[in-house]
């Protein structure tokens, strides 16, 4: 009976999932497209359909990311750029940008997408080494939030020294979908399968943790390794999705609170309704984005922010009611 009650779960938040996809390919800022074999091909195959398909597959790495912060830290208001990497990504991008007239050939090669991915991984790299390794959450969580203040600055100076560069780091720190392509779609694909595969693997860490730290340990488990292997995959996870469509706010720390509901308190089923949550909210969002106030296209960024918020205090309100006595 339970496998039932999972199975038509999981049934319903796939269709739904194939359901926006479809929708992303025939809806635009132009107008509906039919005809996939006439004139409106080029629009809906090579441009709707792997934007479509780009947004879903970066909103179901920061959902996943964000049920893995989550998690980790037992923290409910954890999200994925809470070690640094939004920062950090934010930086590289500032870096590339700012660098890259002097004709250095390396950064050309690196360009924008791997910018942002190697600054997502610095931060968390840093938030590691400042904390002293991996063994203490608390601190770990803390390290991240003075990384965040010390990159943050950086990018400030950027911005300063080339006040020219305001405009493109503001449209990279709202989020944008309208450059993923099907190179860009490849890569964040292989990035969820491999994350997505070890994360299921090693969620029995997870339930282990929810108990406390310290019972989790009684169990055997290889608990500091397995710690650094989730910290790994939230990482990749989070540098994939932010270096192609840049810092997105709200889903990874929306999506897990959306589908808990669902999940009975298992940590596996949890994640991977995490992943597909995260998938929804930005598709949906960037359905919107695109067509709110078409032929003008809004931000995904600004979207995911006003929804992500609204559904935050709506929870907090329900929360806050139900604790009165």
């Amino acid at each position: 009976m339970q496998k039932n009650h999972f199975l038509g779960k999981l049934s319903g938040l796939l269709i739904l999932s194939l359901t926006l996809v479809l929708l992303g390919t025939l809806l635009g800022s132009t107008g509906v497209g039919w005809n996939a074999l006439g004139p409106d091909q080029v629009i809906m195959l090579d441009i709707r359909l792997p934007r479509s398909l780009g947004a879903y597959l970066a909103g179901a790495l920061l959902g996943l990311a964000g049920g893995i912060a989550q998690s980790l830290f037992r923290n409910p208001l954890a999200d994925p750029y809470l070690l640094g990497s939004a920062s950090g990504a934010l930086l590289g991008v500032a870096s590339i940008l700012c660098f890259a007239y002097l004709g250095n050939s390396w950064l050309e090669l690196i360009g924008l997408n791997g910018g942002a991915f190697f600054g997502a991984m610095l931060g968390v790299i840093a938030s590691l080494l400042l904390a002293g390794g991996y063994r203490s959450s608390l601190r770990l969580l803390l390290s991240g939030v003075v990384i965040s203040v010390i990159l943050g600055a950086a990018n400030s100076l950027f911005t300063f020294i080339r006040p020219d560069l305001f405009q493109s780091i503001q449209s990279f720190m709202l989020g944008n979908t309208t450059l993923l392509n099907w190179p860009g779609v490849e890569l964040m694909a292989g990035a969820l399968v491999v994350c997505l595969l070890v994360t299921l693997l090693i969620s029995p860490t997870l339930d282990a943790l929810s108990l406390g730290e310290n019972t989790a340990r009684t169990l055997g488990l290889p608990l500091d390794q397995l710690r650094l292997v989730l910290i790994g995959v939230l990482a990749l996870a989070t540098g994939c999705a932010v270096a192609q469509t840049g810092l997105i706010a709200f889903v990874g720390l929306a999506a897990p609170h959306l589908v808990r509901t669902l999940s009975g308190g298992r940590q596996r089923i949890q994640l991977l309704f995490s992943c597909l949550g995260g998938g929804i909210l930005l598709l949906s969002s960037d359905l919107l984005a695109r067509t709110l106030f078409a032929p003008l296209e809004i931000p995904v960024g600004i979207v995911t922010a006003v929804l992500g918020g609204l559904y935050l205090l709506t929870l907090l309100r329900r929360s806050a009611f139900g604790a009165r006595p």
